[in-house]
Parts: structure tokens; C-alpha cells; sequence
């Protein structure tokens, strides 16, 4: 008695149906016979079975984007691009510019000074060491040396006590350097009234003009009380 089977007839297992065998690979498979033939029968079963797995597996590996050594790629599959696990890679490192202590001093003193100049315009500062700081930057635009300062301080101590706001109730002169009248000093700018700065400027320009030096100021200020 013998039974047959085909291997591309799909067989139900839970639900899923295994893969269809392509007819070219149909193998009838007689059984029953006598042990003479089984062992050339069972060698065919061996031989279908290989063929059965070697086309799914092919087909699972065509799907997978994998080709067989010598086989062509299938027109629906895209090739899978893959890097090494040890892929170099690198990363763009944006440089951050950094500044010194003295440099970060430097601005931090400059935007305070423009920040005072700023407040010197609208309201008055009475700031005599700031006052007598400024003059002695300024000496070297006169042609004076540093020797001239204590003259200077002297003369304006005398006046003023270097206050900006300073005026002479019967005279009405007005400033660090008692300008006669205040308003004298706006040649030097507008904020002559609240700029210490700008009194200075005034002041120095003046003694330049009318005593040379801040010491011949002085010297005529001992003998009259008044320059």
C-alpha cells in the first residue's frame, strides 16, 4: 500500500500556515515499500526535506535584505546599511573664549566709570577724593607735572573742600574752583553744575590761563584770598 503527499498542499498548525513549497519543488513521496527500496526512498525524503528548508531559509534571507553567495539582490528588498560596533565617531566642539581676572577687573571698572559719568549729568556727586583723583589724571594736558598737585589740592581745600555743589552765599561763585559767576563754566560743558569733571576742566583751564601753575595760583591766593 502506498500513500502519497504533496510538499507545496499548505498544513494548518495553530492558527498560521506554514510556507508554500514552489511547485518546482514538489516531491512525491511513496511509502510502504519493501526494505530492498526504503533505504533509496528515505534518501529522497533526506533530499527533499534539505530542498524544502534551503528555499524557505532563502526566502527568510532574501526578506532579511541577505543574499545567497552568487545570488542577485531582489528588486523589493533594499539593502541594509550597518556600522561596526567600534565606529568612530565625532562630535563638533564649539570653542568658549575665556578672559583673565585682570581683564574681567578691567571692564568691570570701566562700565562702573561710565556708569558714574552718566549719574554726574543728571544729579551732583560731592565726591572730593574722586574729585582730586581726576585732577591729577588730567595735569599732563596743561603741561604740569604730578609735583603741581599739592598746589593744587591746597588752593582748591581753600575754595571749596573740593565739594561740587560748594556756592558763596554773598558772592554767588559756585563749584570745586568757585567759578564767579557758576555759569562761567559751561564753556566746558553743559553739566557744569553736577559734573565734577567738568568743573575741573573749567578750573585748570583757568589757572592756566591767569597764574601758569596751580602753585603761582596758590601763592596769589595766600596774598589776597581770592585767585
Amino acid at each position: 500500500m502506498s500513500n502519497t503527499m504533496s510538499l507545496g498542499t499548505p498544513v494548518r498548525q495553530r492558527g498560521r500556515h506554514r510556507a508554500t513549497t514552489p511547485p518546482s519543488r514538489l516531491v512525491r513521496i511513496t511509502a510502504g515499500l519493501g526494505n530492498a527500496t526504503s533505504g533509496r526512498y528515505r534518501n529522497a525524503v533526506v533530499a527533499a526535506s534539505l530542498g524544502l528548508v534551503t528555499a524557505v531559509s532563502g526566502g527568510a534571507a532574501a526578506s532579511a535584505g541577505q543574499l545567497a553567495p552568487g545570488s542577485a539582490a531582489p528588486e523589493n528588498v533594499s539593502p541594509q546599511i550597518s556600522a561596526t560596533a567600534n565606529a568612530k565617531i565625532d562630535f563638533a566642539r564649539t570653542a568658549v573664549g575665556s578672559i583673565s581676572k585682570a581683564q574681567a577687573d578691567q571692564q568691570a571698572a570701566a562700565a562702573a566709570a561710565a556708569a558714574k559719568a552718566e549719574l554726574l549729568k543728571t544729579q551732583p556727586v560731592n565726591d572730593p577724593a574722586g574729585a582730586q583723583a581726576y585732577a591729577s589724571s588730567q595735569l599732563a594736558k596743561f603741561g604740569w607735572g604730578q609735583d603741581q598737585m599739592q598746589a593744587l589740592i591746597t588752593l582748591w581745600n581753600r575754595e571749596s573742600d573740593w565739594t561740587t555743589t560748594a556756592e558763596n552765599s554773598s558772592s554767588g561763585a559756585y563749584g570745586i574752583a568757585q567759578a564767579l559767576p557758576g555759569g562761567k563754566m559751561s564753556s566746558a560743558g553743559d553739566d557744569w553744575q553736577t559734573n565734577y569733571r567738568t568743573q575741573i576742566d573749567w578750573g585748570l583751564g583757568y589757572i592756566k590761563d591767569r597764574y601758569g601753575s596751580p602753585s603761582n595760583a596758590l601763592a596769589f591766593h595766600y596774598a589776597h584770598n581770592w585767585y
